[in-house]
């Protein structure tokens, strides 16, 4: 008797190791900045490696942001076995993991970070066509953090000023030089009729 329950588990851990998922962040190092009153985001990808099982996305938790506005918006995908789902952040259609939108007052330099947590199912078929739940995943987890940029000025509006000044000093002294030498040949000449 104990040899047919040792067996009936050894052959059960084998199944159970190959269903196992992976969750990732876009951009992969889970680092995105903006300028204060900006709206960022994260985009995701979640492959289900598993050969028998469906994962079924069920929780999302990304802890608490400061000077700011977190949404959500994770779409929940169910992954048949061997899916994988990748979705960029994108901020006109609200697709990806989450957007955060800083305050206009949000200080230079301030970061927000934490983690990601994916909850998710194992279910024997598609949850939508009679599949049944089998089991809880185990929660995956991604580091972020969310950056403050500094205002810096747009290298169009400095460059041309700057170029503007350039060409207003050089005519001047084009001028001034110009001048000078027409000065000097007046008296030049007026020395020579004396």
């Amino acid at each position: 008797m104990k040899t047919l329950v040792l067996a009936v588990l050894l052959s059960a851990v084998p199944t159970m190791a190959a269903d196992i998922h992976t969750f990732g962040l876009l951009p992969i190092n889970g680092g995105i900045a903006g300028a204060a009153g900006s709206t960022i985001g994260w985009g995701y990808s979640i492959e289900n490696q598993s050969t028998s099982l469906w994962l079924v996305t069920s929780g999302l938790d990304s802890g608490v942001f400061q000077h700011g506005t977190p949404s959500l918006i994770f779409d929940f995908p169910d992954l048949a076995p061997g899916e994988t789902v990748t979705v960029p952040y994108n901020a006109v259609t609200s697709a990806g993991l989450y957007q955060f939108t800083w305050d206009a007052s949000a200080p230079a330099g301030f970061v927000n970070s934490g983690r990601f947590l994916l909850d998710a199912q194992w279910w024997d078929g598609d949850p939508l066509s009679g599949g049944n739940f089998v089991s809880n995943a185990p929660t995956a987890n991604q580091f972020y953090i969310a950056t403050v940029s500094t205002a810096v000025p747009e290298p169009g509006t400095s460059t041309a000023v700057a170029l503007s000044v350039l060409l207003l000093v050089t005519i001047r002294a084009y001028r001034a030089r110009t001048f000078l030498f027409h000065q000097r040949d007046v008296i030049s000449k007026t020395t020579q009729l004396n």
